[in-house]
């Protein structure tokens, strides 16, 4: 089970404000924001997204590499995953698949996948049988 995930982002306030939106539909929200000078020598700005006490995603600038990365989130259900889908949109993301089953992983694989501003793709995702 992973920890978390930093994500190095071109634009700091764009993508806080993207992922508030875009997450929001997921109870993920923006936490808390760890101030680097704090850590040991270099380590960057930190701005964290989490949800139940727990915080697991990190932006940070940086140098971006968009298609390096793919970030999965939780859904609760089906209606979650439209929901996470239509407020990225929303929020400027770009399109790869809109909501539905996954027929190539599972029937009752049921997700969306968008580009957020840096290029990154991000899956919003129901997994009937984990639930």
């Amino acid at each position: 089970m992973l920890d978390h995930v930093f994500l190095s982002v071109s634009d700091i306030d764009r993508s806080i404000a993207f992922y508030e939106a875009a997450l929001a539909p997921l109870g993920i929200a923006h936490a808390i924001d760890y101030d680097g000078k704090d850590g040991p020598p270099g380590h960057p700005d930190l701005k964290g997204f989490g949800a139940n006490g727990r915080v697991f995603f990190w932006l940070r600038m940086g140098v971006v590499e968009g298609r390096a990365a793919h970030v999965g989130f939780i859904a609760n259900g089906k209606l979650q995953v439209d929901a996470a889908y239509a407020a990225a949109m929303a929020a400027g993301a770009t399109e790869i698949h809109p909501p539905g089953p996954q027929l190539h992983y599972d029937p009752r694989y049921y997700a969306a996948q968008v580009r957020d501003p840096d290029d990154y793709s991000l899956e919003f995702v129901y997994k009937e049988w984990q639930h």
